[in-house]
């Protein structure tokens, strides 16, 4: 578990489908991912399966569930993932509109960094964005790191732009 000043990060459980449904159901917080809207609780229970837990299984590491001190709530998520199309590992997160500008995605984006580096001894972490997005790419800049390179994973994620330190 990793804490911050407003959060606690915890690996996900399925458990957690109803608002990971919720989450990735929103077209607003899915629109820069190259992912449609969840449209099932069926389909999220298999996304938590395919995607995060199985993750924690196969690298140790995942995307975390982002849980609200104040409320308890889930509301959103951030984490490390390999990519294996470049042979790297993304930070992402994902939080729904109410949570915009509040500096959310860079106050758990820096303590998922800081627990990647320290304790998991990564050496590079980089950051995957679509070039419109430009609120992910300014957390991305917070966190210290600059644009490197453009980077196609398949043929639907073309020119996405890669940011490093």
């Amino acid at each position: 578990m990793i804490e911050t000043a407003r959060l606690l990060l915890r690996k996900f459980t399925l458990d957690d489908a109803p608002d990971f449904y919720a989450l990735s159901a929103h077209p607003e917080v899915v629109r820069y991912t190259g992912q449609a809207p969840f449209s099932s609780m069926a389909e999220a229970t298999e996304a938590l399966k395919n995607k995060p837990l199985r993750d924690y299984r196969e690298r140790g590491f995942g995307r975390l569930a982002c849980i609200e001190k104040a409320t308890g709530n889930l509301i959103g998520f951030c984490g490390l993932k390999f990519v294996p199309e470049i042979d790297e590992v993304d930070i992402g997160y994902r939080f729904p509109p109410a949570y915009w500008g509040r500096g959310l995605a860079t106050e758990s984006a820096q303590a998922v960094m800081a627990c990647g580096r320290g304790e998991m001894g990564l050496r590079r972490i980089v950051g995957l964005v679509q070039p419109e997005n430009t609120g992910s790419a300014r957390v991305l800049e917070k966190l210290g790191m600059r644009f490197e390179r453009e980077v196609d994973l398949t043929p639907e994620e073309t020119g996405l732009h890669l940011y490093a330190r």
